[in-house]
C-alpha cells in the first residue's frame, strides 16, 4: 500500500500530537481492558504506563525500524490470575506478575539468541506465504466475536453487569462511529485522512452524549451509554476534584510489600503459569512481524531482524509488567491504524508511548478513556480487525490455490481459528490464532514432504 508517513518520516509537531492520540485510542482500550479481567485491585492507570515505557524499550532494540505499539497481552490474562491464586498475599501476588514476566521475557531472550547464530531461513521455511497469510487473517477475525459484542453494548450497566441500553441504539452509536471513521480515511483530505480514528471515536462519543442525557432527563435506561462513574471516581470526599496529576500504583511498589512471604515454590508455580504461554506467544509475535512487514513493504525479520523484535517484545514485556503488573505484546489495533492512516512513521509510535507514560498521571484523561461507550470502540474496531484480516488475505494472493496442498493448509487455519480451536493444558492454554498457526504448519510440512517429480 502507499504510505503518507514512512517509517522514518518525521510529522510536523503539531500533527505528530495528533497521530500519537490516535494511536493511542486505537489501542488503549484493549490495554486497560486487561488489568479489569485479572482484577486484584491492579491500576490501569500502571498498565498504561507500562505500555508506554515497554515500547519505548521495543523501539530501542528495533533501532526505530519497526512502527508497532506494546500493550497489555491478553495471552497472559490465565496466567497473571495464576500468580494471585498461587500467592499467599495479595503483594506476594504482585512478586509474581513481576517474576512470570521476566519468565516470559527469558524465553524470548534464548529464542533471539538462537536466532542470531541460526538465522531465519528456518522461519521462511517453516512458515511461508500459504501458512502466514491466513494465519494473520485469523489474528483479525478471532476479534471480529468481541468487536460485535462491543457493538451491542454500552458502559451503564446492571447489577448482574449487563448493558442497560438498548441494542438498537447501541448499534446505531457505533456504526455512526464507524461510518464517520471510514469516510473520513477514504475523502478527507490531509489532516482528516491521517486521523480517521480521533474523529471517528469523537463523532460516537458526542452522538452517546446525547443519547445519553436525554436517557438521563428522561429516566429511560434504553438510552443510557456513558457512564460517568470514572469521572464521579475522581472526587475524593464528594466534594473537591481529585488532584489532577495522580502517581499510578506501580507493580513494583506493591510487589516489594510481599517480600516476607517470597517462597520457592511460588516461584515454580508461575514458571509452570508463564513460560509455556510464552513459546505460544512467539508464534503470534511472528505472525504480527509479517503483516507489518508487509504493510511497510519491508521485512522485519531481517532488518533489524527477529533477534532485535523477540529482545524487544521480551524485555518490553519485562519492563512494562514491572511497572504495570501485565506482559506486552505487539498489537493489531497498532498494525490496523498503521493500513488504515497510510502512517508509518515510527516518530508517532514513539509519541504515543510517551503520551501512554504523560496521560498515565492524569486522571480525567483515564476516566475520559473508560467513559467511552462500548458501542463506539466497537464500531471502529470493526474496520481495525477487518484490515488486519484483509492484510493476510492479500499475503495469500500469491499462492497458487490451484493446488490442492495449498489449499487445505489455506483450509485447516481457516477453519481452526475462525471455529475457535483452543487447547488447554491445565493453566497453559493456546490460543485459537496458535493452534491454528501449529496446524497450518504441520499440514504444510506433511503435504510437502514428498518431493515433487523431475
Amino acid at each position: 500500500m502507499k504510505l503518507t508517513y514512512n517509517v522514518s518520516d518525521r510529522p510536523r509537531f503539531p500533527q505528530l500530537v495528533v497521530f500519537a492520540l490516535q494511536q493511542l485510542l486505537a489501542i488503549m482500550a484493549a490495554t486497560l481492558a486487561v488489568p479489569i479481567i485479572v482484577g486484584n485491585d491492579m491500576s490501569i492507570a500502571a498498565a498504561l504506563f507500562g505500555a508506554g515505557v515497554g515500547t519505548l524499550t521495543y523501539i530501542l532494540f528495533t533501532k526505530g525500524r519497526s512502527p508497532v505499539f506494546l500493550g497489555s497481552s491478553f495471552a497472559f490474562i490465565n496466567s497473571m490470575t495464576a500468580a494471585f491464586a498461587g500467592g499467599v498475599s495479595m503483594s506476594l501476588g504482585y512478586i509474581g506478575l513481576i517474576l512470570g514476566a521476566a519468565f516470559a521475557g527469558l524465553v524470548y531472550v534464548i529464542i533471539a539468541f538462537i536466532v542470531k547464530f541460526v538465522g531465519t531461513n528456518w522461519i521462511n521455511k517453516l512458515m511461508p506465504p500459504v501458512v502466514i497469510g491466513p494465519t494473520v487473517a485469523i489474528i483479525g477475525l478471532s476479534l471480529a466475536g468481541s468487536s460485535i459484542e462491543q457493538l451491542n453494548s454500552g458502559n451503564v450497566t446492571d447489577i448482574l453487569g449487563n448493558s442497560i441500553a438498548s441494542p438498537f441504539v447501541a448499534i446505531i452509536c457505533g456504526l455512526i462511529a464507524l461510518a464517520v471513521t471510514m469516510l473520513c480515511a477514504t475523502y478527507g483530505k490531509k489532516m482528516v485522512k491521517l486521523t480517521p480514528f480521533v474523529i471517528g471515536i469523537l463523532a460516537g462519543y458526542v452522538l452517546s452524549l446525547i443519547f445519553t442525557l436525554i436517557g438521563n432527563a428522561a429516566d429511560i435506561d434504553a438510552l443510557k451509554l456513558i457512564s460517568f462513574a470514572p469521572f464521579e471516581a475522581l472526587t475524593s470526599d464528594g466534594v473537591s476534584i481529585k488532584t489532577f496529576l495522580d502517581v499510578p500504583d506501580f507493580t513494583f511498589l506493591t510487589a516489594f510489600k510481599g517480600a516476607s512471604d517470597f517462597s520457592w515454590s511460588y516461584v515454580a508455580t508461575i514458571a509452570v503459569a508463564y513460560i509455556p504461554v510464552a513459546f505460544v506467544v512467539f508464534a503470534e509475535h511472528i505472525a504480527d512481524h509479517k503483516n507489518i512487514s508487509s504493510i511497510i513493504e519491508h521485512d522485519l525479520l531481517e532488518d533489524p531482524g527477529l533477534d532485535r523484535t523477540l529482545l524487544g517484545d521480551g524485555v518490553g514485556s519485562i519492563v512494562g509488567a514491572f511497572f504495570g503488573g501485565c506482559p506486552n505484546t505487539t498489537y493489531g489495533e497498532s498494525v490496523g491504524c498503521v493500513a488504515i492512516t497510510g502512517n508509518a512513521s515510527v516518530v508517532t509510535i514513539i509519541g504515543a508511548a510517551v503520551g501512554a507514560i504523560v496521560l498515565s498521571f492524569v486522571s480525567p484523561f483515564v476516566a475520559f478513556v473508560n467513559s467511552i461507550p462500548e458501542c463506539v470502540m466497537g464500531g471502529v474496531c470493526m474496520a481495525l480487525y477487518g484490515f488486519i484480516a484483509v492484510s493476510g488475505l492479500k499475503m495469500v494472493q500469491k499462492v497458487d490455490l490451484e493446488e490442492n496442498k495449498n489449499l487445505f493448509v489455506v483450509s485447516v487455519i481457516l477453519i481452526s481459528g475462525i471455529g475457535g480451536l483452543v487447547l488447554n493444558f491445565g493453566k497453559v492454554i493456546i490460543t485459537s490464532v496458535a493452534c491454528a498457526l501449529i496446524l497450518g504448519i504441520l499440514t504444510n510440512l506433511m503435504l510437502n514432504a514428498k518431493k515433487k517429480d523431475k
